[in-house]
C-alpha cells in the first residue's frame, strides 16, 4: 500500500487576514467555470484514473443503511474519496469499509474531530503520499498512477451574513496547504480537489420564492443568488476552479427524517451549502471530464443531502 506519514498543519498563520487578502487578490480572475456533465463513462480504460467524490454533512448521526447507500454504489471507481462533516463520536471507518464490502480498501484518513475525510483504493498497491491537518479542514496529499492530487474536506463557517469570513477561511486553507513557505519541498499537486459543507447560500431573494423556484423544477433560476459564485466571480475565491452543473435541488436545510425542507421557526432559504470542485493544474499536461454531479435525495438522517461526482482523468502523452 506504500508509506504514509501523518502531520499536523494546526498552527494558525501569522499573517494578518488584511496581507492574506493582498496576497491572494489577483486583478485578473476566471472565477468558476460551470462545466455540463458528460453523462457516458463505461470504465473501459480510456481514463487513467476515474474517482467518486462524496461529501456529507451526517448532523451527527450515523446510520449504516444510508452510508451503504452512499458509497456502495461506487465499486467500480479507481478511487473514493469520502469527506464527512458534523461526524457523530463513534468510528466510521469500520461502518465504511463494511459499506464498501470486498471492493476497496482504506487507503488514508485525516481525522479532526467531527471533520473526517477518507480514500479507498479500488486496489492494493504501490502509493505514497502526505496526510495534513488544520483548523476547518483536513486534506489528504498523495500520488497515483503518476499523478499528483490533493483533497481537502472542509467545514466553513455558518450563517448567510458570514460570507467574508467564509472568503477568509478558504484563502486561510489554501496559504497553509500551497504556501512554499510551509511545504519547501513538495511538488506542487497536478489536481486538487475541494469538497465539504461551505455553507454559501443562497441570498438576496426569501425562503418561499425560493421554495416556490424549488417546487416548479426551476432551481437553475436561482444560481445567480448563490454566493459562492458570485464571490468567485469577484475573484475571491476559487479562481480557475472547475464545477458542475447546479441541476440537483439546494441541499440544506432539509427537516431530519424527511424531504421537507426547514418547517422550524426559523424557515432557513433553501441552499447548495455541500459543494465539490476541481482544479486542473495544466490543462495540456492532464485532461479531466465530469461524469456525474449530484445530491442523493433519498438520504433522511441529516438535515444536509449528500452531494456526489465522478471525476475521469487523462494524461496526455508527451511528445
Amino acid at each position: 500500500m506504500g508509506n504514509w506519514n501523518t502531520t499536523c498543519a494546526c498552527t494558525r498563520s501569522k499573517f494578518t487576514r488584511k496581507q492574506m487578502d493582498s496576497m491572494d487578490h489577483n486583478t485578473h480572475h476566471e472565477g468558476i467555470k460551470t462545466l455540463k456533465v458528460n453523462k457516458v463513462c463505461n470504465f473501459s480504460g480510456n481514463s487513467d484514473l476515474c474517482i467518486c467524490v462524496v461529501t456529507w454533512n451526517m448532523n451527527g448521526q450515523a446510520v449504516y443503511e444510508d452510508l451503504v447507500e452512499l458509497v456502495g454504489s461506487n465499486s467500480k471507481s479507481d478511487l473514493l474519496v469520502v469527506g464527512l462533516q458534523e461526524v457523530p463520536r463513534k468510528n466510521i471507518a469500520p461502518l465504511l469499509q463494511a459499506a464498501l464490502a470486498d471492493t476497496h480498501v482504506l487507503l488514508g484518513k485525516a481525522i479532526m474531530q467531527s471533520l473526517q475525510l477518507y480514500v479507498d483504493k479500488h486496489s492494493v498497491g504501490g502509493c505514497g503520499g502526505l496526510i495534513g491537518r488544520k483548523k476547518g479542514a483536513v486534506a489528504i496529499r498523495m500520488s497515483y498512477n503518476g499523478i499528483r492530487m490533493v483533497f481537502i474536506s472542509c467545514h466553513l463557517s455558518a450563517h448567510a451574513r458570514n460570507v467574508e469570513e467564509r472568503n477568509s477561511q478558504c484563502r486561510h486553507i489554501s496559504h497553509s496547504l500551497f504556501s512554499k513557505h510551509r511545504n519547501p519541498h513538495s511538488k506542487p499537486a497536478q489536481v486538487t480537489v475541494w469538497l465539504g459543507d461551505l455553507n454559501y447560500r443562497i441570498q438576496g431573494i426569501k425562503t418561499h420564492p425560493v421554495r416556490n423556484l424549488i417546487q416548479k423544477n426551476l432551481h437553475r433560476l436561482l444560481t445567480g443568488k448563490d454566493q459562492l459564485l458570485q464571490e468567485a466571480e469577484r475573484g475571491q475565491v476559487f479562481d480557475g476552479y472547475c464545477e458542475g452543473t447546479l441541476t440537483f435541488k439546494p441541499t440544506y436545510k432539509y427537516d431530519v427524517g424527511s424531504s421537507n425542507y426547514d418547517t422550524s421557526y426559523k424557515v432557513r432559504v433553501p441552499s447548495w451549502t455541500d459543494r465539490i470542485l476541481f482544479k486542473i493544474q495544466d490543462m495540456e499536461e492532464i485532461r479531466a471530464s465530469l461524469h456525474s454531479y449530484e445530491s442523493v435525495d433519498d438520504i433522511h438522517s441529516s438535515d444536509h443531502k449528500p452531494v456526489k461526482a465522478h471525476l475521469c482523468l487523462k494524461v496526455n502523452e508527451q511528445p
